[in-house]
């Protein structure tokens, strides 16, 4: 994970969840599955990043996250929307792996 982290350079904290409990925890069906939350901890968005897909041609832009984003900021209400994220579904494991965060 730190070579990913490296060779990406993502700027962000970046979780592998061995024993998949974050993922369970939260639901998750497919990766990636974006979940945004406000500054009281609540969930106002989960779903896809944009409409780009691997090998469709759409432009990786992150327009529906960025939507989310400028909707929680304090001058913008915001009401939850769901645009389901698709891509690959989870492969569920079993087993007592360790949780890396």
């Amino acid at each position: 994970m730190k070579v990913e982290v490296k060779s990406a350079g993502y700027i962000f904290p970046y979780l592998y969840d061995a024993t998949q409990a974050v993922a369970k925890a939260c639901r998750a069906a497919c990766t990636p599955d974006i979940y945004l939350f406000d500054k009281n901890q609540q969930l106002v968005y989960r779903g896809q990043f944009d409409d780009s897909r691997p090998g469709n041609g759409i432009p990786v832009t992150g327009k529906d996250l960025r939507a989310a984003l400028d909707a929680v900021l304090p001058a913008n209400p915001f009401r939850q929307t769901r645009r389901p994220a698709s891509a690959a579904n989870i492969k569920w494991k079993s087993g007592n792996d360790r949780t890396i965060f």
